[in-house]
Order: C-alpha cells, then sequence, then structure tokens
C-alpha cells in the first residue's frame, strides 16, 4: 500500500504519516510548507494543491497510489488572504481529486469538519442534518464535501466529519486558554459552562481514516467525536486540576459576553470569529453510531484526556512555541488580541 497525504506537514498529516510508518506502510507528503518530520517511510514533495500541473508531477514523480488522505486545509485564524483560504480549500479539493482519477487511485479520504455548522442543536448532529455554516472556513469545507460528491461515480470518496482535533500539540486558539492556566489566572466560560463540545483524539481519527480506506468501497459520509462529553467548566477543571494550577473558572453572562465578542471580532481585534464564539457558548455533539457499526470503530480518550494532554505539550514548550518556529496553524499560539486585556484583570 501507499497514500498520498496533502497537508502532511501539518498538525494532523503528522500523526497521519507517523500511524501510517507505524503499519509499515510508504506515504508522500504533498504540502506548502517543508515537511521537517523525517518520518520513515516518507517522502516529501513541497507543492500547491491549488496547481494541476504540480499535482500531475508528484503522480508521474511516485507512481501509483492506493488512497490519498486529502487533510490539506487553510485555516481562517491563521490566514489574513481569504482568497488563499477559498481556493486552497475548494479549487485545491477540485484539483486534487481531478488528479486522483486521472491517475486511477480508487479511494480518497477527505476530513471535514463540524464547522459546517454555526447554529445549536438540542440533539446530537446526524449525517442526514443539512449543513448550515456561518463562517468562511465552514463555508470553504461543505463546498468541498460537493465538490467531491461530484465525482462519486468514478472514485471511492470518504468524508469524515470532525470536530476539533486534540492531542498533545495541538495549539492554535487554545494556546489562549492554556497560557491562562499556566499563569494561575482565572478561566472563562460563557454562560454557566454547562454547555458541551465534541473534540477528536488525532490517533483515533488517523486509525478512522486507514479504516475508512480498508472497510468502505463506496461513497461513505461519516461523523467522529469523543463519547461521554463533559460542559467545558468540567473539562476545564479536569485540567486545571491535574495541572497544579491555581486557576479557577468563572462564568460570563452569556448575551454581554458574544455581544463584545461580535463587535470586537469586527473591528480586527479578537481572534474569535462567528463560529467561535459560538462553539464556547452552546452545545454541539455528532452522533457517531453510524461509524461505530460500520468500521467498528470506537474513541479511546475523552475531551478532558485530550485537553490535558494537549496543555502538558504547551507547558512542557513554552519557550519553543512562543518562538512561533513552527509552520503548522495547529502547532502555533493564536495572537490574544483584546484577550490580552481580559488576561491583564485575571
Amino acid at each position: 500500500m501507499k497514500a498520498l497525504i496533502t497537508g502532511g506537514a501539518g498538525f494532523f498529516g503528522s500523526i497521519m504519516k507517523k500511524y501510517l510508518s507505524d503499519k509499515g506502510i510508504e506515504s508522500v507528503i504533498y504540502d506548502l510548507v517543508p515537511d521537517v518530520d523525517n518520518v520513515p517511510g516518507t517522502s516529501a514533495l513541497e507543492a500547491d494543491i491549488r496547481s494541476a500541473d504540480q499535482l500531475d508531477a508528484c503522480f508521474k514523480k511516485y507512481g501509483s497510489f492506493d488512497v490519498v488522505f486529502h487533510l490539506a486545509a487553510q485555516l481562517a485564524h491563521n490566514v489574513s488572504d481569504k482568497n488563499l483560504l477559498w481556493t486552497s480549500n475548494v479549487d485545491g479539493t477540485r484539483r486534487v481529486v481531478e488528479a486522483a482519477i486521472k491517475h486511477k487511485v480508487p479511494h480518497i479520504v477527505f476530513t471535514s469538519s463540524n464547522c459546517l455548522w454555526g447554529n445549536p442543536f438540542n440533539r446530537k448532529v446526524l449525517e442526514t442534518d443539512a449543513p448550515h455554516p456561518v463562517e468562511i472556513y465552514g463555508v470553504s469545507k461543505w463546498e468541498g464535501e460537493k465538490i467531491l460528491l461530484e465525482y462519486k461515480d468514478s472514485i471511492n470518496i470518504t468524508i469524515l466529519r470532525c470536530p476539533t482535533i486534540m492531542d498533545a500539540g495541538r495549539l492554535g486558539l487554545l494556546s489562549i486558554l492554556y497560557e491562562f492556566i499556566d499563569e494561575n489566572r482565572k478561566v472563562y466560560v460563557v454562560g454557566g459552562g454547562d454547555n458541551v463540545y465534541q473534540f477528536i483524539y488525532a490517533k483515533d481519527l488517523a486509525e478512522a481514516c486507514f479504516q475508512a480506506y480498508q472497510k468502505t468501497n463506496n461513497t461513505e459520509l461519516f461523523n467522529i467525536g469523543s463519547d461521554n462529553v463533559k460542559s467545558f467548566k468540567e473539562v476545564y477543571q479536569y485540567v486545571i486540576d491535574h495541572a497544579g494550577s491555581s486557576s479557577r473558572v468563572v462564568a460570563l453572562p452569556k448575551g454581554p459576553t458574544i455581544m463584545a465578542m461580535k463587535f470586537f471580532y469586527k473591528l480586527g481585534l479578537s481572534p474569535l470569529g462567528p463560529y467561535q464564539y459560538k462553539m464556547i457558548a452552546e452545545s454541539f455533539i455528532f452522533d457517531t453510531a453510524k461509524i461505530k457499526t460500520s468500521l467498528e470503530w470506537h474513541p479511546t480518550l475523552t475531551n478532558e484526556e485530550m485537553m490535558l494532554k494537549s496543555y502538558l505539550y504547551y507547558h512542557e514548550n513554552k519557550e519553543e512555541i512562543q518562538s512561533g518556529s513552527s509552520t503548522s496553524a495547529h502547532r502555533q499560539s493564536a495572537k490574544m488580541g483584546i484577550i490580552r486585556l481580559l488576561k491583564y484583570f485575571s
């Protein structure tokens, strides 16, 4: 077996290629940025998924692939050029699937997102629920799904809709929370903090990607996520307790807090966009019954266990993280903006 991994130099791509390497599977990493991991059994190509010519050159150079794991995506909080985000996530997806079909790859596995929804549900979200994204990243992932499904008669397609992917090294906007905990400052929840939000452990997602390739022979769509999801305040308190921090969880009033986040985001002073300020104030959980039945897949870590792993990585690597040397958006600390003022009073 040989796999092509788009976005293989990124946070989840790095975990996916290590997962395949441990199984003795060869993979080729295709990314805009250099692959510095030196994982055994991998080759790396620095190239752009938006370029049909560069993709074609990749297939000609490395020969046939059994599967493409299409993980590459530009994130909204890390990209100032929205055209780059859109063309990468949308046009790039079309170029990838067209190249895969041209070179007779039998299967493509695509990681989509729970950002396809921006409004809360009073129940678990099903695969049959119609997406309704509220910001550009979610819209781009939804467009990517629709593009792939245009080609369902020409290639096997598996779409995995993922919540926030967590593991050691996952930072981004979470680094703001971790800095507050590390400095023993107040940690804030919106409303009572009783809302719940699902994560997915990166190694569990890698297993699901591989099982999707092995066990599906047609086009399939799966939700994926953790089990036994606890409230934000419970998850935060678990991390605080196990970190030995003296931080305490403090509730902010929901209405005024959401209004303030919207205001500061529009002014360009906050990293929290429409999806994020809905996420921290509402509940969202995928129904994962289908993937458990079809792929015999089950999650291995809970939200609080994942977040603790992520926090401990931050705590142990603060100096390197703060230097901003990582090329992956998920491995970098997000800029606080106006939140730094809140930190000052915490």
